[in-house]
């Protein structure tokens, strides 16, 4: 299990009062146009569920989103999302605990989950004959996970969390960032002013009663989608999920997440020692929210500066004048807000301002002239190719048909998103470049344990 940085937003569609047929994806008009055909349907209790046959080879994957993540916590109440993460495999009602992944395994299946600031999600990958069985288990666990979640389920999940926490953060070189940086981009009372994983103190002051609540408001079927993708026929696997999931009580809609808008205003800077070898700089900027204008052309920017060794700041830093061991920069594209951060790792006898100056540099020239249409090209090309890599397993494109119901409500939105990234010009980065890379940002220095020196001293008052 893992939590990651995915583009997901929430788009919650209203429920009906019978089993409904929603949508089928449109005929493609043009032999060129990705697609990834789907059935829909929403049963009474509120699940939405999305069906793809692909009968290429005899296995299927189930895939299930449930609306809510980090950012659904409270200040005090964080790692609940995460929290469940663990527990939704600790056995319900119907499934004995342990017996989830054994049954999976006797069949030759296999399952995982993650959870992100906007998303929980699970997925169970199986022969194409033995797809019953992961409709049976996540069905169960929706609908009746709390007849056999005791305290001792809880405590003991509670302290796998703190170890991992541990492990990935507290213990993990430069991992003291994830704590460090949420806190700093946004205000106390943002969504995603906490890590996913939340903190030691919430989760040591969770009682059992508060992890119930937070299940009955947050893991209801219609907070949830489910996508079944594969060697699957659409009207049986439709006769199958009203089977099995016919007996999960009813839910509500949950209330959109409200937007928080935010702005930083001036650089902040915060030096971080760690037992590392090496310093690492951080930068990062707020940016706008996935699928947002400017998203796609953030990515670019992102791919101009960092993509791979022909880029910028890698020729620069670390193939001609050899002062960095590596560098990355990404757009993490969220519900709420983005983040647009360069991470750049010095080589051994070089300090974090030096390496701040010349990304700097290397940002100001992309804000001061578009990239050449070669960059250009090869920025796009590279995310092409991102696109049909989603294609190529089941799993891959029910997680996608997920984010994109959860995120347009057009499970098939590929095409368009897609259209996004070819649809942009030099010009485009450049704007964006210089729009949103600006002297608000957050700028974190990792330096050996008694090694100040090295770091990017912090602002004075």
């Amino acid at each position: 299990m893992h939590f990651a940085f995915p583009r997901a937003l929430f788009r919650l569609v209203s429920v009906g009062l019978a089993p409904l047929l929603l949508a089928a994806a449109p005929a493609t008009s043009a032999a060129s146009r990705l697609a990834v055909p789907y059935t829909m349907f929403r049963l009474p209790n509120g699940l939405t569920v999305i069906v793809h046959e692909d009968h290429s080879a005899p296995v299927a994957s189930v895939n299930c989103w449930y609306h809510v993540g980090s950012g659904r916590e409270t200040p005090g109440r964080t790692g609940f999302a995460h929290l469940f993460e663990h527990l939704m495999f600790e056995g319900s009602k119907h499934v004995p605990e342990g017996m989830f992944d054994r049954w999976l395994e006797a069949v030759g299946g296999d399952n995982n989950g993650s959870t992100t600031e906007d998303r929980t999600n699970y997925y169970e990958n199986v022969p194409a004959n033995a797809i019953e069985i992961p409709l049976f288990l996540e069905s169960d666990r929706m609908g009746f996970l709390l007849d056999n979640l005791t305290p001792r389920t809880v405590d003991g999940q509670r302290d796998v969390v703190k170890n991992e926490r541990r492990q990935s953060l507290e213990n993990q070189p430069y991992g003291k960032v994830q704590d460090a940086l949420p806190p700093l981009l946004f205000p106390k009372d943002h969504p995603y002013s906490w890590p996913v994983i939340g903190s030691m103190a919430d989760l040591s002051a969770a009682s059992n009663e508060d992890v119930k609540d937070f299940f009955r408001k947050w893991y209801g079927p219609a907070n949830a989608s489910l996508v079944i993708a594969g060697d699957v026929d659409s009207a049986e696997v439709r006769r199958l999920a009203e089977k099995w999931f016919a007996d999960v009580p009813k839910s509500e809609p949950v209330d959109p997440i409200v937007p928080h808008p935010v702005v930083l205003r001036g650089e902040k800077r915060v030096v971080l020692e760690d037992q590392v070898q090496l310093p690492r700089l951080y930068l990062a900027w707020i940016t706008p929210p996935g699928l947002a204008p400017g998203d796609a052309a953030l990515d670019a920017v992102s791919g101009v500066l960092a993509g791979g060794k022909n880029s910028r700041l890698y020729k620069r830093l670390v193939y001609e004048l050899q002062v960095a061991q590596d560098v990355n920069a990404y757009q993490s594209s969220q519900a709420l807000a983005s983040t647009f951060a360069v991470v750049v790792t010095a080589r051994a006898g070089h300090g974090l301002p030096e390496l701040l100056r010349l990304v700097d540099e290397e940002i100001a020239k992309l804000q001061a002239a578009p990239p050449s249409a070669r960059e250009t090209e090869r920025f796009q090309n590279r995310i092409e190719a991102s696109f049909f890599d989603r294609l190529e397993s089941d799993n891959g494109k029910a997680d996608m048909l997920n984010l994109y119901y959860t995120t347009t409500g057009d499970p098939d939105y590929l095409e368009e998103d897609l259209a996004r990234y070819r649809a942009l010009d030099a010009t485009d980065i450049q704007a964006a470049a210089a729009r949103y890379l600006g002297p608000g940002r957050v700028v974190i220095s990792v330096v050996p344990q008694g090694k100040q020196e090295l770091a990017v001293p912090e602002l004075t008052q």
